[in-house]
């Protein structure tokens, strides 16, 4: 048993660090690090269009990003490029990668920055594959918005091809290709991939399966309802696997008293005793839903990781 892993949140930090400075995010990376945190997570949009916004924005800016409640302006670096000057900047936190929208990339060129990010990390990294939800994104890249999920499907399948074959072939509907070399692999072997986590708003029958098939983590998008978990475990042992060897990823509950107030840390992180014994084992915290300055992020880390070592989970897999 060990105490819970931590993870920090560096994209949608703009109250914290100007959207523009993006080495202050990696700053973060570093803070966390000496801090004693496990890991840093970028997430991802490559465009936003006018309806990123539909629902209005949050009333407290510093509240998550959710499906339409974004500002279409809002600042989202490439989450591979980002972490690759984390991993440059790091010795030792986990990288990542939240949210990557895999079906608006070609399956070889992401496999290959994959492993590259991976390789360069030596194994540090994470990937969350997801399909994500904006529609005039896949208008703006030419990619079918209905058939994401079908795209994604495929994709896994081509990447882990590429992955742990040399030469590499692979015949679908949508990408194909044959005797090619995917070189550097990734750091593991054993499966040879990085790290996969999948997550969403609830457990529906593609996220089990890609779940189930490919995943090393569930990273739910909000709290998962005890139906989800059950079906997760479910799942896990009708395919063979030992269900309490995912890492199941929670996070920091933020309540804002108004719409230009941090919240409490120690409010924030309550009911992580009622999350670890629903069977949670690594905290998510944005820093900016704590503080507004950025030389505050490492004493707060320190915090949150002091008030973190009481609690005992089992060592994810």
């Amino acid at each position: 048993m060990v105490p819970p892993r931590l993870l920090l949140i560096l994209t949608e930090n703009d109250t914290l660090v100007d959207p523009g400075d993006l080495t202050g995010l990696v700053r973060l990376a570093v803070d966390a690090e000496a801090a004693g945190f496990d890991a840093v997570m970028a997430s991802e949009h490559v465009v936003l269009g006018p309806s990123a916004g539909a629902v209005g924005r949050p009333v407290n800016l510093r509240a998550y990003a959710a499906p339409g409640n974004q500002d279409p302006a809002t600042s989202w670096p490439s989450s591979n490029v980002l972490l690759a000057a984390v991993a440059a900047a790091t010795k030792r936190v986990r990288l990542v990668m939240g949210a990557v929208i895999a079906p608006l990339r070609h399956p070889v060129l992401l496999a290959k920055e994959l492993a590259t990010l991976d390789r360069l990390s030596e194994g540090r990294l994470v990937v969350q594959p997801t399909v994500s939800w904006h529609r005039e994104e896949y208008e703006a890249l030419g990619v079918p918005f209905a058939e994401r999920g079908a795209i994604l499907d495929e994709q896994l399948e081509a990447m882990s091809a590429l992955w742990e074959h040399t030469p590499a072939s692979h015949a679908g509907p949508r990408f194909a290709f044959e005797d090619v070399y995917c070189v550097p692999k990734p750091w593991r072997t054993e499966p040879a991939r990085p790290k996969m986590w999948f997550g969403g708003q609830s457990m529906h029958p593609s996220l089990l399966r890609r779940l189930v098939r490919y995943g090393d983590g569930f990273h739910p998008f909000g709290a998962a309802s005890a139906e989800d978990l059950a079906a997760l475990r479910a799942g896990l042992v009708a395919a063979g696997r030992d269900p309490d060897g995912i890492e199941m990823v929670g996070g920091t509950r933020a309540v804002f008293s108004g719409a230009d107030d941090t919240a409490d840390i120690d409010a924030a992180m309550a009911d992580f005793g009622e999350q670890v014994e629903a069977g949670f084992t690594t905290f998510c915290v944005k820093a900016s839903q704590h503080t507004d300055d950025p030389g505050e992020v490492r004493a707060l880390c320190e915090h949150i990781v002091s008030q973190t070592a009481r609690f005992d989970v089992p060592v994810p897999g």
